[in-house]
Parts: C-alpha cells; structure tokens; sequence
C-alpha cells in the first residue's frame, strides 16, 4: 500500500489571511498523524505566503513519522534546510505571482544549479526528491544527478478538462512511473490529486507516497483534519 503524506501548508494560508495565531499548521500536523498520516509536507516560501519558520523548526520537533520540506533550489533555502534537517526535501520551482506551483523543475535547464543543491543536501544526510513532469528526459536527468526520489507532477491529469487531455496526461503519468521504477529510484506523486480522482491510481503499485494537501485541508473545514486524512487513506487502500 501507497502512503499518505499531509501536505498542511493550506492551514497556514488560513492563519495567514487574517494575520492571526490559529489555524496552527502544527496542530493539523499532529491530527494528520494520529488518523494514520506517514508524512507531513511543508512548502517553505521564499515569500513566506503561507508556511513561517517558526513552523518548520517546531514541526521538525513534533512530527513522529517524516518531515518532508518542499523549497525552491536557493541557497537561503538550503541553509535552512542544513539547520532543521528534514527527513526529505523535495525540490520544487517556485514563482511568486503562481497561486500554487504550477509545473514540475526544469532539469534541463536547471541542471547545473539543481545538481549541485542535490551535492549539498545528499552529502549532509539529507534524501533530496525532484518535483518533475512526467517526461522521460526529466527523469532520466534526476537519476543522472543521483536524487533520491521524484515526485512526478499530477496536476495536468487532475485538473484536465476533457477526457481525451485527460487520458492524454494520464498515459504520461503511467509510462513515467514504469520509468523511475526501471532506474530504480523512488517515487511520490502529487498535485491536484483529491478524493474523486485517486481511483484512478489504482494499479500503480510502483507508486511509494501520494502527496495530498488543498484537499484534505478544503474536506477537513468541513469534517475535520482526522476524517478528512482517514478518508483519503481508506481510498489508498484500495488501489
């Protein structure tokens, strides 16, 4: 079975839209786990939209299954990433005008810089992801510059508005995965996926992690961060 990990940055959007104390992201972290989450996600911003700090450094004291912190490939966010020393960081691009991120790094154009933050994190102890399109060029430059893991970017799939786009993406996605497991490298997946559309997954068993935050987080307003998480893992269950 494919594992969950709880992307809570949405609750610190929350917080920070009225500027307050609460929601605590740290507080939906650790209900996230007592419903059976095996990882806590973060994106740590450049402009600190949503998840602060603070949050990172208290998280990386409380979380009892795996802190996953995702960061553009910068040396602010590498130093950061040194001192609290994640259980994995996965490298993502970043734009400050996007809403959320919108598309998987460029290896072929970042290869040099995103090779070297790899160097950087791996030769401290820390497993290093890239968020990447399911393209096999991409991926075969991940395994060249010896990441860890991918974590394929679902987001043209989940949120295609056909079904021949989304049948398109889809066969991207499964060739992709088939892919990564012949390099023998580990694979998550995220973006865009939610409750109506996970059961598309099933089959995949080469899939390590689904990575779910906006989701889970927009069901949780409604019926909690425990039913929301639990919901989602009995439909991992299944596939």
């Amino acid at each position: 079975m494919a594992g969950l990990a709880v992307n809570v940055d949405h609750v610190a959007t929350l917080r920070e839209a009225r500027k307050s104390v609460y929601p605590n992201p740290v507080s939906a972290a650790i209900l996230a786990e007592l419903a059976g989450a095996n990882g806590i996600v973060v994106h740590l911003r450049e402009d600190r939209r949503h998840i602060q700090d603070k949050d990172v450094e208290i998280l990386r004291q409380i979380v009892q299954t795996k802190l996953i912190l995702e960061m553009a490939p910068t040396s602010e966010m590498v130093g950061i990433a040194l001192n609290i020393r994640p259980n994995l960081v996965t490298l993502v691009p970043e734009k400050r005008e996007e809403l959320t991120t919108e598309g998987g790094l460029d290896l072929l154009f970042h290869k040099n810089t995103i090779g070297e933050t790899i160097s950087s994190l791996q030769n401290s102890g820390i497993p290093v992801s890239i968020f990447i399109d399911p393209d096999p060029d991409q991926i075969k430059i991940a395994h060249m510059l010896n990441a860890s893991k991918v974590e394929l970017h679902t987001g043209t799939f989940c949120d295609a508005k056909t079904d021949k786009m989304r049948d398109s993406a889809f066969s991207k996605i499964v060739n992709a995965v088939k892919l990564v497991r012949k390099l023998k490298m580990g694979l998550n997946v995220g973006h865009g996926i939610s409750y109506n559309n996970i059961t598309a997954f099933e089959g995949l068993y080469e899939i390590d992690e689904f990575s779910i935050g906006h989701s889970i987080v927009s069901k949780a307003v409604l019926v909690g961060i425990e039913k929301a998480v639990k919901e989602m893992l009995a439909l991992i269950k299944v596939l």
